[in-house]
C-alpha cells in the first residue's frame, strides 16, 4: 500500500515522506478499508511537530498519521460479519495509540471504529466526522437534548463552530457564535441567529444582548483561556462550558469565585477518549442530523496524498473554511 509516513517530529516539508508498505490483513474483530479520503486536524498537526508537551521523540518506530477518513470494506477478520465487505464508512481513532492511521491506501483497525456511512452522505463529509464532527456533536448535546436552551458557539466559524452552530440550531436551541471578518457570514450561513464579533470591545454585554439578556444554558468554547473570564460573566447558574480547546492559553487563569456562585460545570473534551455510550450517541446525533439534511460539513481543499505536507501547513496556518482533506487514491 501508499503511505505517508515519519520518523522523526520536524516540519511537515522535512519529515513527511511517500513510501510503500505492505498491505495489512485484518486480525480477528477487525475489517481492512480501502481509503478514498484521509482528514487532517490540528492534532495530526501537534504530533507530527513535536508540539505537544513533553514529548520529545514519536511513540512509534515510524508513524503514518491522521485519525479521520472514509472509504470502503475490503476485507474482514474472524468475528466481523461478511456483510461488512462493500460498506463505505468513515474512520474514528484512526492513529490514536497506534503507529498506522489514515493517510494511506488502506488501514485496519477494529470494526467499530469503522462506522458505516449513512444513505446519501458522501464520503467526503465522511471524512469529517470523527474528529470535528464527534467534538461538536458531543459539546453540543453531551448533557442531552438542547431544545429550547440558549447556546453560545465560540468560535463559530472554525470547523468545529460551525458543525456545532447547525447541530445546535437543529436541536432546536437559540444559538448566538462569535467570529470575525468573513467568518461572521459563515456563522449566520450556518444557521446562528446572531454572530458577535469576538474582536470588538465589551463582549460580554454584547453577548448578553445577543440573548435578549438572558445568560446562556450551554457554551462550547474553542479557546477557554482566552474566553475564560467572558465565559464566567455570560453563563446561565447551573450552565456547563463546553470545552474543546485552548491553544492560545494552556494554563489558563480560571475565575473560580464567579463560577462558583453559579455552580458552573467546566466540561473539557477530549474526543479520543470519549466513552462508548456517550460516543454512540454522538454518533447517533450526527447521522439524524446528515439523514435529514440538516448539517453541511465545509471542506476548505481536497489535496493529493504525495501533497500531504501541504495538507498539514494548511491546517497550521489556520483561518479556514472547512476541512482540509487528502483523496489517497491520488
Amino acid at each position: 500500500m501508499r503511505a505517508i509516513s515519519y520518523t522523526r517530529f520536524g516540519a511537515a516539508s522535512d519529515v513527511l515522506e511517500a513510501i510503500d508498505l505492505p498491505t495489512p490483513s485484518p486480525a480477528a474483530d477487525e475489517v481492512l478499508v480501502e481509503m478514498h479520503y484521509s482528514g487532517v486536524n490540528p492534532s495530526d498537526v501537534k504530533a507530527r511537530s513535536g508540539a505537544r508537551p513533553g514529548v520529545t521523540a514519536p511513540p512509534f518506530p515510524r508513524i503514518v498519521p491522521h485519525s479521520d477518513g472514509a472509504g470502503v470494506i475490503t476485507a474482514v477478520g474472524h468475528g466481523v460479519d461478511d456483510a461488512r465487505i462493500g460498506q463505505r464508512v468513515w474512520i474514528w481513532n484512526g492513529q490514536w495509540q497506534r503507529p498506522f492511521g489514515t493517510a494511506a491506501t488502506h488501514i485496519c483497525l477494529p470494526s467499530e471504529q469503522a462506522v458505516t456511512l449513512p444513505e446519501g452522505v458522501s464520503e467526503q463529509t465522511g471524512a469529517t466526522l470523527g474528529i470535528p464532527g464527534l467534538t461538536a456533536a458531543q459539546a453540543v448535546f453531551g448533557n442531552g437534548p438542547v431544545a429550547g436552551q440558549s447556546l453560545l458557539i465560540q468560535g463559530g466559524a472554525g470547523t468545529v463552530g460551525l458543525l456545532a452552530v447547525q447541530l445546535a440550531r437543529w436541536g432546536g436551541a437559540h444559538v448566538v457564535a462569535t467570529a470575525r471578518g468573513t467568518g461572521i457570514e459563515a456563522a449566520q450561513n450556518a444557521g446562528a441567529h446572531q454572530v458577535i464579533d469576538f474582536s470588538a470591545p465589551n463582549s460580554a454585554e454584547a453577548l448578553l444582548a445577543a440573548n435578549k439578556g438572558a445568560f446562556y444554558d450551554r457554551i462550547v468554547e474553542v479557546e477557554y483561556g482566552l474566553n475564560a473570564a467572558t465565559d464566567a460573566e455570560v453563563i446561565a447558574p447551573n450552565g456547563t462550558i463546553a470545552a474543546y480547546g485552548s491553544a492560545l492559553d494552556m494554563t489558563p487563569h480560571i475565575p473560580f469565585g464567579p463560577m462558583l456562585f453559579k455552580a458552573v460545570t467546566l466540561d473539557i473534551l477530549l474526543i479520543y477518549i470519549l466513552p462508548k455510550p456517550a460516543r454512540d450517541a454522538a454518533i447517533a446525533y450526527l447521522h439524524d442530523a446528515l439523514s435529514q439534511g440538516a448539517l453541511t460539513c465545509p471542506i476548505a481543499d481536497i489535496l493529493a496524498l504525495s501533497d500531504c505536507h501541504l495538507a498539514h501547513d494548511a491546517v497550521a496556518r489556520g483561518g479556514r473554511d472547512g476541512a482540509i482533506l487528502l483523496d489517497v487514491r491520488t
